[in-house]
């Protein structure tokens, strides 16, 4: 029996292990170059999270939002939160710990590539109403429909009347959804002008970056006071009641993702639900029954 309780005490501590690098994997992503980077730009940046208080807030959070997932499906609520911001400023990271734990079929990300041909002559909206919630959903928007307030509006993809008409209807838009009984969250992550220069850096110099950088990713440095102006503006114009704009510092990675994820706990009044109670039944077995080998070619080779 001694022997037995090791054994499984062993097994948990490996799932724990296995579980725990998963969460270091997300984090370790900075190459040497990149680390070099920081350092010289250390001087300027705030010191860093401790990573013991970051993953210890992080898993409470987390388990908060798995509190959160449950409320919204056995109440049947509808839940969209937009994702805004500079590039690089942060959106995906925090998306991925907010998702990390959630049931995808409860918690969805929505990331929309440019409109087709046949997208750009429907009305502007059409192309996002079908991935809004249905009951017990919650949509998460890596960008959304205010693409058209900044990188259509500065890089000339949307005329000033197309930009004008978004502003007009935008309001009235949000509105109807919160009318149909949908939670709108909207995030704004604001990042510094020096900051997004050294995550662009790091990304030209690390190969495992490399792929987040796109041609219009480099134009918007070109054109970061057109973004600003251009935020501005959106800002002003679309922040309602009903649908107001949050603001998440985002020059500290860490300290934006738990901010953003504690404020999104905050901002909705889930409770606790009932569960109930989780007991695994006996495996039946049948004397019947031999176990049939399968053919070696079917097996991944075993590389380490």
């Amino acid at each position: 029996m001694a022997k037995a309780n090791k054994d499984a005490l062993d097994w948990l501590k490996a799932e724990l292990d296995d579980e725990l690098d998963e969460d270091f994997e997300l984090e370790l992503t900075e190459s040497t170059l990149s680390l070099e980077l920081r350092k010289v730009y250390k001087k300027q940046h705030a010191d860093s999270l401790d990573r013991r208080v970051y993953f210890t807030e992080l898993i409470r959070l987390q388990s908060e939002l798995i509190n959160l997932q449950d409320w919204v499906e056995q109440t049947g609520q509808k839940v969209v939160v937009i994702f805004e911001g500079r590039d690089s400023a942060g959106k995906g990271s925090v998306i991925k710990r907010i998702t990390q734990r959630l049931n995808p079929r409860v918690c969805r990300v929505v990331a929309l590539a440019k409109p087709s041909d046949r997208e750009r002559t429907q009305w502007y909206f059409q192309r996002y109403v079908p991935h809004l919630p249905a009951a017990g959903e919650i949509v998460l928007f890596d960008r959304s429909w205010y693409n058209r307030a900044g990188v259509e509006r500065v890089m000339g993809f949307a005329t000033a009347e197309e930009v004008e008409q978004f502003f007009q209807d935008v309001p009235e838009f949000e509105r109807m959804l919160v009318r149909s009984g949908i939670r709108l969250v909207k995030y704004w992550f604001s990042l510094a002008d020096e900051e997004q220069q050294l995550r662009f850096l790091m990304r030209i110099h690390d190969p495992l970056k490399q792929w987040k950088l796109s041609p219009m990713d480099l134009e918007s440095r070109v054109r970061w006071e057109d973004y600003t102006k251009a935020k501005e503006d959106m800002l002003a114009r679309t922040n309602i009641p009903e649908a107001p704009w949050y603001i998440v510092e985002a020059n500290d990675k860490k300290r934006a993702r738990l901010n953003c994820i504690a404020h999104l706990l905050d901002h909705i009044p889930y409770e606790d639900v009932p569960r109930d109670p989780i007991a695994l039944p006996d495996r039946v077995f049948n004397p019947d029954y031999e176990r049939s080998a399968m053919p070696p070619e079917l097996y991944v080779p075993k590389r380490y």
